[in-house]
């Protein structure tokens, strides 16, 4: 008789449990999608704020911003610093084609780019020419004096290759690839030839008085480039778009030499100090226990950084905010972090596993959201041995109509990474990414001028936000610890030595004083 009351009390308690988390999913959905503050959230980030690049004032002020709407929700948020940067500011960029005739053309510098000094600088573009040797550059280096250089390959084509796939004939896309992988490496080749690499000719060309270096790095869509960072000291690093490039090019091939008028107004404003931002829930019944939302915070500046990594952080943001209101004392401690710097080397989120061993060693689980708008399509096990005993216990919760559109794979493999779940992952920390549908993110928006709000996908990044909702509650609520036992990697055939697992890197703490 006591065994049965036993069992029929287990059973009880284990059907409460479950209508528990049935109700509390029922509730997240209903806030998520009644009271959304996702598209607000946007607007104010990336119009408002804009882009936010490790050292600008807009990233201070992205920090600043989400600790002030933290406090809003009664969640408590704060600014750690991890190092310092190079401080930079972006201003208006104007370039003119003025002759052999006038067009305004599409351009902008490369962050941390030198300006041009308060002045508009007018002079004829040469270009990178084919020479036998690097002997024979250094001959012809002295005439880029007083010039812009040109350094960037000539596309055969600005239209992407699915532009080709839908309207070509078999015979006009054949030959246009083949062109075009003669002409890149033909571009090679000649760069080659100079004696220097891509990273390391723009400072030769400026050391040898060179006014400016113009480039384009296209992404292989309509209308897009890739802006990075300038690797020029003394005078601007000017990205142009394809189509205006391709023009400067071919004039100054054909002999029919373009002229510029360049103004580039970017600001020097010394070292700054750079952060992460973290905002907490505390837990009751096991307060140093944690689960965390992950996302970086910082962004290149081609455009306003709405899919990389603005979406992530909104995805955090909204979840947490969701939690706050209906999961306001969770057993565990909540942990959100908007890590700086992942763009330069994952800097952020890497201080921060080094700066808190009281808190890495007793994550529950860390949720990590980077690679664009799209819902999330795949969740590894990161090679934690168990991990599909716990993640598949907190999936079985989320809705069929978001957990159905996710692929699982377990145990996964530990594998590099790219994004902040990585130094975790090194630290031993069950560390997952919530990876996403494509939406033409690495041609359109990955580190582009066109990564703006418009591409946002509201209803991809309210999925996620829910999922994400869903998996914190269920990790906080989990009564086991996650094991964090890791698989026997295989042995690298090409070494023969056993494979290891990515060991924690330190964190670059002053960067891009150089």
């Amino acid at each position: 008789m006591i065994r049965l009351l036993f069992a029929l009390l287990l059973l009880s308690t284990v059907g409460f449990a479950q209508q528990k988390d049935s109700v509390m999913v029922s509730r997240i959905i209903k806030e998520a999608t009644d009271n959304s503050h996702l598209k607000k959230l946007g607007q104010e980030l990336m119009d408002g704020i804009g882009p936010r690049l490790v050292g600008s004032p807009q990233m201070q002020q992205a920090h600043d911003w989400a600790v002030a709407k933290y406090m809003s929700w009664g969640i408590t948020a704060r600014n750690e610093k991890w190092g310092e940067w190079r401080g930079w500011q972006r201003g208006i960029t104007h370039v003119d084609m003025i002759h052999p005739r006038v067009k305004t053309l599409e351009g902008m510098q490369l962050a941390w780019s030198p300006n041009t000094g308060g002045k508009t600088v007018t002079a004829d573009v040469v270009l990178i020419p084919d020479l036998a040797d690097s002997a024979a550059f250094q001959k012809w280096l002295p005439t880029v004096k007083g010039k812009f250089v040109l350094i960037s390959m000539l596309q055969p084509t600005g239209r992407p290759d699915y532009n080709w796939d839908e309207f070509g004939t078999k015979e006009s896309i054949e030959k246009m690839k083949k062109e075009r992988t003669e002409a890149s490496s033909a571009w090679s080749k000649r760069i080659s030839k100079t004696g220097y690499t891509t990273r390391t000719l723009p400072a030769a060309l400026e050391n040898a008085g060179a006014v400016g270096v113009i480039m384009s790095n296209w992404s292989a869509g309509f209308g897009v480039n890739k802006i990075f960072g300038a690797n020029t000291k003394k005078v601007p690093t000017i990205d142009i778009a394809l189509e205006d490039y391709g023009l400067l090019y071919r004039l100054t091939e054909a002999g029919n030499i373009p002229r510029l008028s360049v103004r580039a107004d970017s600001k020097e404003n010394g070292v700054v100090p750079t952060y992460n931002t973290v905002a907490e829930i505390k837990g009751t019944e096991k307060p140093n226990e944690y689960v965390m939302l992950s996302a970086h915070f910082d962004s290149w500046d081609g455009g306003t950084g709405a899919t990389d990594n603005g979406t992530g952080t909104l995805v955090m943001m909204e979840a947490i905010r969701i939690l706050k209101v209906l999961y306001p004392n969770p057993k565990r401690t909540i942990l959100v972090g908007h890590w700086g710097s992942e763009e330069q080397g994952l800097n952020g989120s890497r201080a921060f596993v080094e700066d808190h061993p009281e808190i890495v060693p007793n994550i529950q689980a860390l949720f990590n959201q980077d690679n664009g708008t799209g819902r999330v399509a795949n969740i590894s096990g990161q090679g934690f041995l168990h991990a599909y005993d716990y993640i598949g216990r907190w999936l079985a919760k989320v809705p069929n109509n978001i957990r159905q559109q996710i692929e699982t794979r377990f145990p996964g493999n530990p594998g590099g990474g790219g994004s902040d779940y990585a130094s975790f992952v090194a630290a031993g920390v069950p560390a997952f990414s919530l990876s996403s549908l494509s939406w033409s993110y690495g041609s359109y928006t990955w580190h582009t001028n066109r990564d703006t709000y418009d591409k946002i996908v509201f209803d991809d990044v309210q999925s996620n936000a829910i999922l994400t909702a869903i998996l914190v509650y269920m990790a906080c609520e989990d009564e086991t610890k996650t094991s964090r036992e890791r698989i026997v990697l295989p042995v690298n055939p090409r070494t023969g030595e056993p494979g290891r697992w990515p060991a924690q890197t330190k964190p670059t703490r002053r960067g891009g004083l150089d």
